[in-house]
Formats: structure tokens, C-alpha cells, sequence
């Protein structure tokens, strides 16, 4: 029987939408490949989940999504690529060492997240002192100051989307970040493409070399004068590496 098209199946960051692989799609356009680019739960479109998840359960929501829009009849024989950005790639790598999908031919990893480092201290904090209100704002006569100082505090440190998101996406917002995935990256065995951005300052540069080390049969692409949107920022330089990878299958 003759293999089907394949399917590349992009998960957006945190605070992100479909709306994020814009560039990558147009870099795509003409590639013989169906790429699916929902929007998670609590995100874009898509209804905040019924209670705070973890990654497993974002795993499971992404795997369910994928069967509902494959055709049952050919799902398995349609080579599947993972895409993920940031938190879209935490989920990508529990969906690849979970093995609950039909086997994944290709993973694509965009500064992803999920390397837990205790120094990063000041993210650490901020999103303590988010969760509990406590601290200096709950010094007697500085309760007048709490919505002005929860603001600095938010900007300090850098928990933006922690601030404007509902009391079920914080805590689902804790969750995912408290979890590390580094044990598990070393029993990944599907071929994987890590990029990022030199300059990355959510996700640093040491977490995508780290991800290389771990991930045995991995190749690592980093840029210059790149942030974190490396997805969009270099569309066209991840949409040939893509093209490659396809042409090899």
C-alpha cells in the first residue's frame, strides 16, 4: 500500500497560539507535507482545561487531538513529525518518550522547555511570591501598594504570563515548569533537530546544548543574534532542515 502524506504536527509556547507558525507555514507552503498546528488548551481558541494540568496531561490532550483529525484507516502508515516550541516542546518530548503515538519519524525541537535548573533563582521566586501574595506586600500599611507592587514584581521577575492568566492556567502554569525532563531525554530515540537562539534568554543556550547531550541521535542548530522566537525568526533556515529531513524518509 502506498505511504501516505506525512503530517507535521506543531505545538506553540506558553501564552502562544497556531497563530505562531505563521512564518513557518509560508516557509512550508509548497512542501509535500500536512502540517496541523493546533491551539492548546487554555490558549487561542481552545477552552482552558476543567483543572490545572501537567505536561502528561497536555500529552495526552495533544495525542487525542491528533487521532480526532487523522483518518483512523491511515494514521499509521502517514510518516509523523513533531514540531514544538518552548512549551510546545516539553510536550513534544513527553509525547516521544511516552511511545503512546504511533511511532514518530522525525522531532523538531524550538528552544524548548523543560531543563529545571534550581539557580534560575529569580523565576523561582517571582512565581512564589505570585502564588502566594505574601512577602513584603504583606508588611502591615504596604497592603495599599499590593496591585502596584504585584505588577513590579510580575515585571522583575519576568513572569508576565503568569499575571494575566486565570487561577486554573497559573497553577497549570506551575506545574509544567516545576516538572524537569531532563531523565527522560536520554531514552528518546527518534531521530531529533534542536534549534535555537543564541541570545534566548527564557530558554538559555545551555538547556539546547544540554538537550543535544542527552538526546542520542540529535543534531543542533544555533543562531546569532536569535531570541527566543526562533521559530518565527528563522522559519526559512528550520523549513529546509525540514525539507531535508522529509526527502530522506
Amino acid at each position: 500500500m502506498q505511504q501516505q502524506k506525512a503530517i507535521l504536527l506543531c505545538l506553540h509556547g506558553w501564552g502562544g497560539s497556531k497563530e505562531s507558525f505563521t512564518e513557518l507555514r509560508e516557509a512550508l507552503k509548497d512542501a509535500d507535507i500536512t502540517i496541523l498546528t493546533p491551539d492548546l488548551p487554555g490558549f487561542g481558541e481552545e477552552s482552558e482545561p476543567p483543572r490545572p494540568w501537567n505536561t502528561d496531561d497536555y500529552a495526552l490532550w495533544a495525542e487525542e487531538w491528533l487521532a480526532r483529525h487523522l483518518q483512523p484507516t491511515t494514521c499509521n502508515l502517514q510518516p509523523l513529525y513533531i514540531l514544538g516550541h518552548s512549551h510546545g516542546g516539553r510536550i513534544a518530548l513527553k509525547i516521544a518518550h511516552n511511545q503512546s503515538l504511533q511511532p514518530i519519524t522525525h522531532l523538531f525541537l524550538c528552544a524548548a522547555a523543560g531543563i529545571r535548573r534550581p539557580k534560575h533563582t529569580k523565576r523561582i521566586i517571582g512565581l512564589t511570591l505570585a502564588k502566594t501574595g505574601k512577602f513584603v506586600l504583606s508588611i502591615p500599611g504596604f497592603h495599599l501598594l499590593a496591585p502596584l507592587g504585584k505588577k513590579f514584581l510580575y515585571k522583575l521577575f519576568r513572569v508576565h504570563n503568569y499575571e494575566r492568566a486565570s487561577p486554573i492556567m497559573r497553577q497549570t502554569l506551575i506545574n509544567v515548569t516545576k516538572e524537569d525532563i531532563l531523565p527522560y531525554l536520554a531514552q528518546i530515540n527518534c531521530p531529533t533537530d534542536i534549534f535555537w537562539g543564541e541570545d534566548d534568554r527564557m530558554t538559555p543556550l545551555a538547556d539546547g546544548i544540554l538537550m543535544h547531550k542527552s538526546i542520542k541521535n540529535s543534531e543542533f542548530h544555533h543562531f546569532s543574534h536569535t531570541s527566543h522566537r526562533v521559530h518565527r525568526d528563522r522559519a526559512e533556515e528550520i523549513a529546509k532542515v525540514i525539507r531535508a529531513r522529509i526527502s530522506q524518509k
